[in-house]
């Protein structure tokens, strides 16, 4: 099996290059509004928006830097395929602008914004971004009322885009074989997830890291296990460092890239070099996982692929694949993979 993953340097505000209808899944992290770090990249679509903050109007500036980003949304609804999903990792803001201190929900602002395009909102995921600090805390200290919790959690906000679920032939292959394991199920379902962690971004420039909001690999992993099959292609508008793209790499999907700085294609490249290993050790993880889970059970079928049992009919069929060679040719890399056999 052969998957391709383009990365295209330009602006997602026009993505000329994808037609539409001509993908299925869409995970990525935009730049969050209100969150200092993007106030340049923001002032860069819209420069009143710098003015805004200087004026300290907190919540124009917040209204600004979501319209800045409508035109994404808009090519979204074109490119994505009736019934595919849209995964968005967003984190809300707090900040202080002139004298006031408040709450920017940013989750809230997409929600309305996706709905306003058609999309279907679905029921989101909470995952834990554990904070760093002896004192988490802010405001009055010890005393109250006036402290404030911290924020230690962001948002998979998951949309559908027109009414209708995605068809497939009867007992089409590709969806079977990338099924994923009942006990999965239950973990990556779940609306809370407290196991995955917060990544640092170990980039070497700092103007790239300022410029990077890089989720865990986790994260875009469990989406694309969970919201695509085999053949499918995964977009991701803001590319960044390319996770999006690594985990459609190891799963063994189709991807698209769209970023603004070519300078991270030098930093994807090296995160490449060991990526044979990477998929090796994911797919060996995962099943590792199902062994235990199964040892002493007698879970009632057999495995056609594998030398164990699953819970259920519909994992029969699966089949976890790897990486065994990529190559790099241009604007797109071209992957080999191989059935893993644990």
């Amino acid at each position: 099996m052969e998957t391709e993953h383009r990365i295209h340097v330009g602006d997602a505000r026009e993505m000329t290059a994808l037609g539409d209808d001509s993908v299925e899944l869409v995970v990525t992290s935009p730049p969050y509004p209100m969150i200092a770090m993007w106030d340049d990249l923001f002032a860069e679509l819209d420069d009143e928006i710098e003015e805004l903050l200087a004026d300290g109007d907190g919540e124009a500036a917040f209204e600004a830097m979501h319209t800045a980003l409508n035109p994404v949304w808009d090519e979204l609804s074109r490119v994505l395929v009736d019934g595919g999903v849209a995964a968005v990792n967003v984190g809300d803001a707090t900040r202080s602008v002139g004298d006031g201190f408040q709450l920017y929900p940013n989750h809230a602002e997409l929600i309305t914004r996706f709905r306003e395009r058609g999309f279907d909102l679905l029921p989101d995921v909470l995952w834990r971004k554990p904070v760093n600090s002896l004192t988490k805390f802010m405001g009055s200290g010890m005393v109250p009322p006036n402290a404030y919790t911290t924020l230690e959690h962001e948002y998979v906000l998951l949309f559908r885009n027109g009414g209708d679920r995605r068809s497939f032939e009867t007992g089409a292959e590709r969806r079977y074989e990338a099924a994923y394991f009942w006990e999965e199920r239950n973990d990556w379902f779940s609306d809370l997830w407290t196991d995955v962690q917060g990544e640092g971004q170990q980039l070497d420039h700092d103007d790239l890291r300022t410029r990077s909001a890089a989720f865990p690999f986790e994260v875009p992993y469990r989406l694309v296990n969970m919201y695509s099959v085999y053949g499918d292609t995964v977009l991701d508008p803001f590319w960044g460092t390319g996770t999006t793209t690594l985990a459609a790499m190891v799963a063994g999907r189709d991807s698209v890239g769209y970023e603004l700085s070519t300078e991270f294609r030098e930093v994807f490249d090296d995160r490449l070099a060991e990526i044979e290993e990477f998929a090796d050790e994911k797919a060996r993880d995962r099943l590792d996982a199902h062994r235990e889970f199964a040892a002493g059970q007698q879970l009632g079928y057999e495995a056609e692929n594998y030398d164990f049992q699953v819970k259920t009919k519909q994992e029969r069929e699966l089949q976890l694949y790897t990486v065994e060679e990529y190559r790099r040719d241009g604007d797109r890399y071209v992957v080999s993979h191989r059935p893993f056999d644990g």
